[in-house]
């Protein structure tokens, strides 16, 4: 496993039930990534969006963007951190060239629908 730094885009869906903690939720992510030598880069809080289809016969999902660096080893302990987490339904890490800090196409419907959320959007560098 090489000592370079890489760029990720990380996709996590909390269970609906869990909005009210998310600000927690992120913070404990935060954390972790903080932890194991990573660098936390950029954060979008999509709030609560539909489902294509039922996962664990829930319907909504809770949804955060987050880009980060960190090593190689670093990332595979977190995504066992991220299958232990039972708040955590389903995540998606995907190694990446560079981080785009301009808001995704997401983000921008979220913010021009004010799609279910629950709590405010969250973008901090």
């Amino acid at each position: 496993m090489g000592m370079i730094m890489r760029y990720y885009e990380i996709v996590l869906m909390i269970h609906p039930d869990q909005s009210e903690f998310i600000l927690k939720i992120i913070d404990d992510c935060k954390r972790n990534i903080i932890n194991l030598g990573g660098i936390f880069h950029y954060l979008e809080d999509w709030g609560r969006l539909q489902l294509a289809y039922p996962i664990k016969k829930l319907h909504k999902s809770h949804y955060i963007l987050m880009y980060i660096e960190i090593l190689e080893i670093g990332i595979n302990k977190l995504k066992k951190i991220f299958s232990l987490n039972e708040n955590i339904i389903r995540n998606i890490i995907i190694k990446i060239k560079k981080i785009n800090k301009i808001p995704s196409p997401i983000m921008k419907v979220v913010n021009e629908n004010k799609i279910d959320i629950g709590i405010d959007n969250i973008n901090t560098v």
